[in-house]
Formats: C-alpha cells, structure tokens, sequence
C-alpha cells in the first residue's frame, strides 16, 4: 500500500473566486457546510425546547411579528432539518447546496432576527454565523479545489 500526497476532495470541493482569499474561501466554504450542519441541528433542539413550551423562553408581552412560541418552535424546527441536510450537502460537495445554502442561511438570518425578542443573545451569534455561512459559499465556486 503506497502513499499518495492528499490533492483535495475526490469530488465536488469548493474554489475561491479570487486568488486573494484562496485560503479563506476555500476552507471557508467546508467551515461554511460544518456551521450550517450545526446551526440545523441548534435549530431543531432551540425548535424542540419551544414546542413543548418548556421554561427555557420568558413569555413576552405584545411583539410585532406576533406568532406564538409553539408556531416560533415548528418554523424553526424545520428551518433546523433543512439546514442540516444542506450543510451536509455543502461538505459531500454536492452542486445544489452551494445556492440552497445562501438562501437557507438568509432566511435563518431573518427568522433568528424575528426572534430576536425570546433568546437575543442566542439569535445575534446565530445571525453572525448565517453571515459568514453567506459570505463564504458566495464566495466559492463549486468544483474547482482539485489540482489542475
């Protein structure tokens, strides 16, 4: 059994777009597919722990993106399945998680956002996390990371 130097993934891989982020976009597109794993999974037990109505929220008076904490935990459940699949997507290297991955990471930034009043530290690094998942699948182009 011989060694052979380790050239990339076998299929799929992500490249940057410009030769100055070479390191932070490539390796940022596979942290990119990690985070969105984790940020589904998150989702779901942040889901989970709203649906039963557990103590884990404070009930909040009147909110202008009224929706109760039960319907609050269902949309993010969901949110929390799909953004799992896709980050595990995003790390096979597959060609429609890049694309889903953006639109999924902004439309958690905006759920996290609406829910904002119930958990407002949670949310904010939850919204920062959706940024760098944006910021780095847009900045990587699907198929390039074997050598040429």
């Amino acid at each position: 059994m011989s060694a052979q130097p380790h050239s990339g993934p076998p299929e799929g891989g992500y490249r940057p777009v410009s030769p100055d982020g070479a390191a932070w976009a490539a390796g940022g597109a596979t942290f990119a597919g990690v985070l969105l794993l984790l940020n589904g999974v998150l989702a779901m037990f942040q889901g989970i722990a709203a649906i039963v109505e557990d103590d884990v929220y404070a009930r909040i008076g009147d909110y202008v993106y009224e929706v109760s904490l039960v319907g609050w935990g269902w949309i993010l459940l969901v949110l929390g399945v799909v953004a799992a699949v896709v980050g595990w997507g995003i790390l096979t290297g597959r060609e429609w998680a890049r694309a889903t991955g953006i639109a999924l990471a902004s439309l958690s930034l905006v759920a996290q956002f609406l829910f904002l009043p119930y958990a407002p530290v949670w949310s904010v690094i939850m919204m920062a996390i959706n940024l760098f998942v944006i910021w780095s699948l847009a900045n990587a182009v699907p198929g390039s990371a074997r050598p040429e």
